[in-house]
């Protein structure tokens, strides 16, 4: 405020945290024209509690509570094209929904971890497109559907490849390897954002966490090389 000359107290912490609950954050297009390659997964943000210096030094109890971001990435991009906070108790497949929603096109791949190998969130991804490529690994011990022999869903075919030629090669045929994208995208957050949220109220961390997500989304964006052909 100083520097603009404008004549105004610079809000404290409280003020700053009370207003973000009823702030409107606009997200921004995504960058990319081409298909959507979803990749989904989640990390923990703290809110408040012993650090780990204190832990180190005191031998205090850890006394942490967390909430779960969960992020859905173009492959393409690296972008974080949908997010959502909930409790640290909520599963990740359990709520997947809420990230499609938030998708303005169908994915045209849909990859993650075995977490999500589960029957709502397959229906959930082919409801958006019935074509879509679906690269998330079976449950060790996984079986056959009842029409593997006759009508083999994209899960049976995984399983019978797994079968045949073990997981690490089946993650190199179908590019399940592309996950360390999303957890790339978790670490800079990390990195750049840090690891814990600041606000107190739960509008708040929303609020603050889109605006994160905006500003990472950019900085991505502005680092990533544009190539022009040259004749």
């Amino acid at each position: 405020m100083r520097l603009l000359a404008i004549g105004l107290s610079v809000p404290d912490h409280s003020t700053f945290s009370r207003r973000a609950c009823e702030l409107s954050v606009q997200g921004r297009p995504r960058s990319g024209a081409g298909e959507l390659h979803l990749i989904v997964d989640s990390t923990g943000l703290k809110l408040h509690g012993a650090g780990d210096w204190l832990f180190e030094k005191r031998g205090t109890s850890k006394r942490r509570s967390w909430r779960k971001l969960h992020i859905g990435i173009d492959a393409d991009s690296n972008e974080i094209v949908a997010f959502d906070l909930t409790d640290k108790e909520i599963d990740d497949a359990s709520h997947f929904g809420p990230l499609l929603e938030q998708l303005e096109a169908a994915p045209a791949s849909f990859l993650a971890d075995g977490t999500y190998d589960r029957s709502h969130v397959l229906d959930a991804v082919f409801a958006k497109n019935p074509t879509v490529r679906f690269v998330v690994p079976p449950c060790k011990g996984a079986v056959l559907g009842s029409t593997a022999r006759t009508a083999p869903t994209q899960r049976d075919l995984d399983i019978r490849s797994i079968k045949q030629h073990g997981r690490m090669n089946w993650r190199k045929a179908s590019g399940y390897n592309r996950r360390s994208k999303v957890e790339a995208a978790i670490g800079r957050y990390r990195r750049v954002i840090g690891e814990a949220l600041r606000s107190r109220e739960d509008a708040g961390r929303v609020c603050e966490v889109n605006i994160a997500i905006n500003v990472l989304n950019r900085i991505t964006e502005l680092g990533r090389p544009v190539c022009v052909r040259v004749t």
